[in-house]
């Protein structure tokens, strides 16, 4: 905790907002063959996914480690993009009806990678664990619920 210092980065909060974007839409205007909004069958995990979500913002917005630079355009930054396209792409192919092991993947997979690169790239070792945390009961949602 020596490292890190409280303050507020506008640029882990961008990605939060970004990331969720799709699902703002989604809440909005339904997809055509939306198996998304089907009870969940993992509970536990949702509610676990949930409090770690809240906590990745909380550790991307506001504990910033004092050895990271500047943000500038570096391999994990690009893969954060890379990430972040290829989630918008999986809604967009889920929205025209494919709803796919693949394009369930990308919604469940694609986000965490983009928080996870950019928790990286800004040497946020603090954020790295609820977003593993949350990776993994993301992934079981997914496929627990829609894969099996």
């Amino acid at each position: 905790m020596k490292k890190y210092r409280i303050g507020f980065d506008v640029w882990g909060l961008v990605l939060f907002l970004l990331i969720m974007l799709p699902n703002f839409v989604w809440f909005a205007y339904p997809a055509p063959n939306d198996i998304l909004r089907a009870e969940s069958a993992t509970e536990i995990f949702d509610i676990i996914a949930s409090i770690c979500q809240v906590s990745i913002v909380v550790c991307l917005c506001f504990f910033i480690n004092q050895d990271s630079e500047k943000l500038h355009t570096s391999p994990l930054i690009v893969a954060t993009v890379l990430f972040c396209l290829l989630y918008f792409v999986s809604w967009v192919v889920y929205y025209v009806g494919q709803v796919g092991a693949l394009v369930v993947l990308g919604l469940t997979l694609f986000p965490c990678f983009a928080f996870f690169t950019f928790a990286l790239d800004r040497k946020n070792m603090l954020a790295v664990i609820p977003i593993s945390i949350f990776t993994l009961c993301h992934l079981e949602y997914g496929v627990v619920n829609f894969i099996m």
